[in-house]
Order: structure tokens, then C-alpha cells, then sequence
């Protein structure tokens, strides 16, 4: 019987977008296989999903620190 692999644990933020920054810039000169080109793409589109996922919990976040504890967006200009 196989057990499933262990859940890896993704990166912070900052540290996630700086690797999928030097994925591109790797993917870009080309010089890989089409097997680590693969194998880069889908580390990217993981990385791409848990940015996505910090970024809305982040928006969600501010919107519960509203005033009256009522939800509101989040108005950059207002102050």
C-alpha cells in the first residue's frame, strides 16, 4: 500500500515570490529539458496558488479589522 507523501510546507510570502521570480528568469534563458521545464512550471503554479491564497487571507484580514467590527474594505486613501 502507498502512502501519500508528506504535505510540503510552502514558503512565506516574500520567499515564494522571489522564487517564482528566479523560475521565470531560469524558464526565460531556456536552457532546460522539457522535463525540468515541466517540473519548474508546476513548482511555479504551486507557489503562484499559495501566493493567491496568502493575498486573499491577507484582504480577508483587513476586512475584519473594520471599524464596529462590521466588514469593509480596505481604502488606501482614506485617512
Amino acid at each position: 500500500m502507498m502512502s501519500k507523501p508528506a504535505k510540503e510546507k510552502l514558503p512565506d510570502f516574500e520567499t515564494a515570490m522571489s522564487e517564482l521570480e528566479a523560475l521565470v528568469d531560469k524558464m526565460e534563458q531556456g536552457d532546460l529539458s522539457l522535463e525540468d521545464s515541466l517540473k519548474q512550471y508546476e513548482r511555479g503554479m504551486t507557489l503562484t496558488r499559495h501566493c493567491q491564497s496568502l493575498l486573499e487571507n491577507a484582504e480577508l484580514k483587513v476586512k475584519m479589522l473594520g471599524k464596529d467590527n462590521q466588514l469593509t474594505d480596505f481604502d488606501a486613501d482614506a485617512e
